[in-house]
Formats: structure tokens, sequence, C-alpha cells
């Protein structure tokens, strides 16, 4: 990976606050590359939701070892992302995205023939170093090569990515586990990815320079101490009660981890050897919208784990029906995102945010009023309302957070949003089923049964996600961007 190299985040174009010069049809192939790897990532995040009994039952392991397989991918997510913000200075957008396909795809063929439980994980943890990489990268590309007249469409496309991924993960693995085997999903994914792979090696190509940066061990196991105990600590909570000391040792090394990272990040920004460049923390746009965007995906997390285990366990639903109840809610994401982009590129972030954080909020509450007799049509309305407020939020939030940060610190901002998301989710995830659980379990040793007793747990979590969000719509009518960098 020399420093003469096709790259499109150096630190050359930046500091002039130009982009490199892309065709029409250059850019399209670019961005349309990296979005489909993206897509593809984010996707398989989910996918084993529904899949995860089947794998259970295969590998005869319990439910906690089976959860490592959603925990084991958030904790490597948790750790490479805050690093990617010197990678993306240091090497090629198009050596990046060879890697990240490259590791996913490894991945992808280890989980395709894995022999038993520890080779699947292993599989998830290198399938999540690529997805790591590919997300900041998805933003960072968008941010130098688009201009910014134009950068709300194409972040509206971008939330695409982002939001429907999760959304149709189950929607998927439902159809596939239903008719097929779990190892399907992995088969049908090979496949997409080597031909992403042969696409972005194709397009990807701008000219452009790199930086020799040296990088600081220091900081790179702090970051891996800190986010990795935090994700860890959070996501033990729902079985905290089992092994009490070490989740609480886990988030105490996890706090004073990120404390001891923050406080180098700091001193070394001023000699410019930072790994992760906190600088747009100062800007109030910048850190609202990282807030919103945890509740965001912490709710969107959050809703597709428990409806379908009170849906499933509760109402007796098959996968698939429970799959295809939450599709028109990904599809209304799809409709909605690039035309709310074109409208914040146009009228700027308030008529995007505020009522997306109200239908956000609005989804929440209606699902606080479920019930075993609710029926499923009713489901899947809650889910639109909810889905379209999401994807309003995250076309207007990628779009105002990015706008305050200086062209140089691209890299380092889409590595702490993306860091955030990560983080939310998982907290979101934890919060949600904890929640729920404890509920469950308090009802059902009081004498309920069980549909009434995960319902009653599920309205606990719903209310939680519903403040949550209510607060997200207090956060919106703050979040200002500048009209020009």
């Amino acid at each position: 990976m020399s420093s003469q190299t096709s790259d499109i985040t150096s630190d050359a174009p930046r500091a002039q606050h130009a982009a490199p010069i892309v065709t029409t049809k250059q850019l399209t192939g670019i961005i349309g590359a990296l979005a489909l790897a993206a897509f593809l990532m984010i996707l398989n995040e989910t996918v084993l939701t529904v899949a995860l009994p089947s794998i259970m039952a295969d590998f005869d392991v319990s439910a906690a070892a089976g959860q490592w397989l959603t925990t084991g991918f958030l904790l490597t997510m948790s750790v490479v992302i805050p690093t990617t913000g010197f990678l993306l200075q240091r090497f090629t957008t198009r050596a990046l995205f060879a890697f990240a396909l490259s590791a996913f795809l490894v991945g992808t063929l280890i989980a395709i023939f894995a022999p038993g439980f520890p080779f699947l994980l292993i599989a998830r943890i290198i399938q999540a170093v690529g997805t790591a990489i590919v997300l900041p990268l998805l933003m960072t590309t968008t941010l130098s090569l688009v201009p910014v007249r134009k950068r709300g469409a194409i972040m509206g496309l971008n939330s695409i990515v982002i939001s429907v991924g999760p959304a149709i993960g189950p929607t998927v693995s439902g159809a596939i586990v239903n008719s097929l085997s779990w190892h399907w999903i992995f088969v049908m994914m090979a496949p997409l990815a080597l031909i992403i792979l042969a696409l972005g090696l194709v397009f990807i190509r701008i000219p452009s320079a790199t930086r020799k940066l040296p990088v600081d061990v220091l900081s790179v196991l702090l970051s891996a101490v800190a986010f990795g105990f935090l994700v860890y600590a959070i996501s033990s909570l729902e079985h905290a009660a089992d092994n009490v000391a070490l989740t609480a040792a886990s988030a105490v090394i996890g706090v004073v981890g990120l404390v001891l990272f923050i406080v180098r990040q700091v001193c070394l920004t001023r000699t410019g050897r930072e790994l992760l460049n906190l600088t747009p923390f100062t800007n109030r746009t910048f850190t609202f919208s990282v807030v919103m965007i945890m509740i965001a995906m912490g709710t969107l997390l959050g809703t597709v784990m428990i409806v379908p285990i009170i849906l499933q366990n509760g109402g007796g639903i098959s996968s698939l029906s429970i799959g295809l109840m939450l599709l028109p809610g990904g599809l209304s994401q799809a409709v909605v995102a690039p035309i709310f982009g074109r409208i914040f590129d146009r009228f700027g972030p308030r008529p995007v945010l505020i009522p997306g954080a109200a239908m956000l909020a609005l989804g929440q509450w209606l699902y606080v009023t479920v019930t075993p007799e609710t029926e499923l049509w009713m489901f899947m309305v809650n889910h639109i309302v909810f889905s379209i407020g999401l994807a309003l939020l995250m076309t207007g939030l990628l779009s105002s957070a990015m706008s305050s940060v200086e062209p140089r610190l691209y890299g380092h901002g889409s590595a702490i949003f993306n860091t955030g998301q990560q983080l939310g989710g998982a907290v979101g995830t934890t919060i949600f089923v904890t929640a729920l659980s404890l509920v469950a379990d308090h009802r059902m040793e009081a004498g309920s049964d069980l549909a009434a007793s995960l319902f009653d747990g599920a309205h606990v979590a719903f209310i939680v996600g519903a403040v949550l969000a209510t607060v997200g719509l207090v956060l919106a009518p703050f979040i200002k961007v500048p009209k020009q960098h």
C-alpha cells in the first residue's frame, strides 16, 4: 500500500477543502459498490436473529453461548471502528475495500463449513472486521466526493443501507430457515460478496495520496479495552445476576479504559499522532447527532430483537410470518429516505429530523399498546410508522453530523459516528431484552401464562424505548448545519 495510490481520503484534497474530480459514472460506481457492500454486511448483522434457535439445536449450545454470535460481532465492531479514522488516512480506499470484502468473504466461507460452534463464532468475528471498515469507508467517501448541495440525497440513499439492512435481516433469515437451513444464509451471501468485491475493484480508482502515519499502539490497546469491555458489560446485563462481579468489573475496566483513551487522544492531537481525533465533539450539532443516532439504533435493534420473541413464543406465529410482517417497514424506509434526502438538501435538517423524531417516538408509543390479542396487521402498522421515522432520522443525522465536521476530520468523524451506532445498538438491545426478561420472569413466578408474561415484559421495554425516543424529539430542533464548510 504505497503512498502514491488511489484514495479519496488523503489529507491533500482535504487540506484544500476540495474533493477529487470524478465523473458522474465513476461516482455512481464508487458509491454503489460501497453501498452494496455495506448493505450486505449490515444485513448480516441481524440475519441470525431468527436463525439462532436452529443454530443452538444443531451445535447443542445454550442460549447464553448462542448469544455470543451477536455479542462477539458487536465486540469486534466496537474495537475496530475507532481505529478507522487512522486507517482511512494511512491506506487507500481501494485497499481497505478489498481487505474488508476479503475478510467478510473468508468469514462467510468459514461459517458455511463450520464443523462446530467455535468455528462459527470465529467466522462472525472475521465478518465483523470487514463490516467495521466498510461503514466508515462509505460515509467518508460520500463526504469526500459528493458536493454539499447534493449530499442529503446521497446520504438518504446511504441511510437505506444502514437502517433497512437490520430491519429486513429477520425477514431474510426467517424465509431461509423456514424452507432450508441456517447454512444457506451464508451460502447465499458468499457469491454476493464476491460480486461486490469485483465491482469495487473495477470502480474504486481515484487519484490522490495517503499519509504514512505511525500508529500509537497504546491508543489501540486502550481503545480495545475501553470499547471491548463496555460492550461486553452492556451485553451481559441481561444475565448480570448470574455473575455480578464479572459484569461490574467489566464495566469499571471499560469506563477507566475509556477515560484513559480520551485523555491520550487529546494529548496526541496536539502533535497530530492521535488514533481518533475527538475534536468533532466540540460542535453541538455533531454531539447531539451522535446521541440521537444512538437512540435510533438502540430502539431499532431492541425492537427487531423482542418483537419476534413475543410473537413467536407468546403468540405462536411462525418466523416466516413475522419476517413478512416486518418487511413493509423496511421497504417504507427505502421509499422515503431518498425523498427526504432531497428535502434536507433544500430546506436543511429541521423538516427532516423533527418529523422523523416524532414518528420514531410515536411508533414506540404505539408498540406500548400491544397485547396478546393485538392483530398482526397492527404490529405491521406500528412498525411502518416507526420505520419511516427511523429513515428520516438516519438521513438527517448522517448529513447533519458530518456537515459540522472539518473535511480533514471526515475519517475521524465517521469513526466516532459509527462507534456511536454500534454502542447504541448494543445498549438498546440489552435494555429491551433485559426489561422483557426481568418482567416476564417475575410475572411467570406470580402465576401468569407465558404469552401474558412476555407481553407485560415487552410493555415495559417499549415504554423505555418510547421515553428515549421522546428525548430524541426534544433534541431534534437544536440540530443545525452550516451552509458550507
